[in-house]
C-alpha cells in the first residue's frame, strides 16, 4: 500500500521523496545579561548557519536516488530554534500570552527573513535551485506574504530593533530575491529538538513550553537523571525579586517541583513560570 506522508522532518509539507538538513539556533545564547535581546548576533548566526546547511546539500548521501535528486533540484533546508520556552521565562514574559506570542513571531519571523536573503544572496553568487524558475511566479508570492504578515506582530510587546529586523529581512529578502531568485526552496522549520535540546543545555525543546520545572528523564541504561529548570532564578531576578526571595523559591521549587505555594511568590508572576504539566 501507499503511505502518503511528509518529508523526514515533518514539520512542513513539501515533496514527496524529499529530506531537508536539519540545524537549531539556542535562543538563550543570544539573550543578554540584562534581558536584552542580541538581533544582530541573531541574524548573523542565521547567516552563517544556512550558508553551511546550503553547502551540507551536496556533502550529504540520500537513502534513495529520487530523494537524492529532489535534494539538489530544490535544496530545502531545515533552521530553526530551541529554548524559546526558556527565554520568554527569562524576560518575565508568560508563554501563554499575547506579549508571548509576539516575541515567537518577530524571531521566527527574523530567522526565516534571514535565511531567505541569505539564500537569495547564495543565488546571486553561485545561481538558484534547478526548481526555482519553474516556480519562480509563486516562490516570490509566498516571500511578498511573509513580509505583510510581519504586520500582524503587535510592535508595543517586543524591542524596537526586533520588529525593525523582521520588516528588513523581508524586505530585503524580496528585493534581492527578485533580481537574483532563490537558491533553497525552504529553507526554516521548527524541529522538536528532543535530543539535541539536552546537548545543547536546553531547558525547554523547540517551540514548546517547559514540560515541567523539575523533571526526570530515564537513561537507557537504567536509572534516572533529575533535570531543574536553570532559568528560574533569572526570570526572578528579571521581575524583581531579591537574592533571598530566589534562594527560598528555588529551594522550594526543588523539594516540590512546583512553583504553586512558594513562599513569597507573587500571584501575577505565577503565569510566568506556568508548565504543560
Amino acid at each position: 500500500a501507499r503511505i502518503n506522508a511528509s518529508n523526514p522532518c515533518s514539520e512542513y509539507m513539501f515533496l514527496d521523496d524529499s529530506a531537508c538538513n536539519l540545524a537549531s539556533l539556542n535562543l538563550m545564547k543570544f539573550v543578554g545579561p540584562g534581558g536584552e535581546f542580541d538581533v544582530e548576533a541573531f541574524r548573523h548566526a542565521c547567516d552563517t548557519v544556512i550558508l553551511a546547511q546550503e553547502i551540507i546539500v551536496d556533502n550529504a548521501s540520500y537513502p534513495t536516488e529520487k530523494i537524492a535528486q529532489n535534494s539538489h533540484d530544490f535544496r530545502p533546508l531545515g533552521l530553526g530554534f530551541a529554548n524559546l520556552g526558556a527565554m520568554l521565562m527569562s524576560l518575565g514574559i508568560p508563554y501563554d500570552s499575547p506579549a508571548g506570542r509576539d516575541w515567537a513571531g518577530a524571531i521566527t519571523a527574523v530567522m526565516c527573513g534571514q535565511a531567505y536573503l541569505t539564500s537569495a544572496r547564495i543565488a546571486a553568487s553561485v545561481g538558484t535551485c534547478p526548481g526555482y524558475a519553474v516556480n519562480e511566479e509563486s516562490f516570490l508570492d509566498v516571500i511578498r506574504m511573509h513580509g505583510q504578515a510581519v504586520a500582524n506582530i503587535d510592535k508595543t510587546h517586543i524591542p524596537g530593533n526586533l520588529y525593525q529586523a523582521a520588516e528588513a529581512c523581508w524586505r530585503d529578502a524580496y528585493a534581492l530575491g527578485e533580481q537574483a531568485g532563490f537558491r533553497n526552496a525552504q529553507t526554516t522549520v521548527i524541529a522538536p529538538t528532543g535530543t539535541i535540546g539536552f546537548m545543547m543545555d536546553c531547558d525547554t525543546t523547540g517551540i514548546e513550553p517547559d514540560l515541567a520545572l523539575v523533571k526526570y528523564k530515564k537513561l537507557v541504561g537504567g536509572g534516572m537523571i533529575k533535570i531543574v529548570n536553570n532559568t528560574v532564578p533569572a526570570a526572578l531576578f528579571k521581575l524583581g525579586y531579591n537574592n533571598d526571595q530566589v534562594d527560598a523559591i528555588v529551594s522550594y521549587i526543588d523539594a516540590t517541583g512546583t512553583i504553586e505555594g512558594a513562599p513569597g511568590i507573587k500571584p501575577e508572576h505565577r503565569p510566568v513560570f506556568d508548565c504543560s504539566f
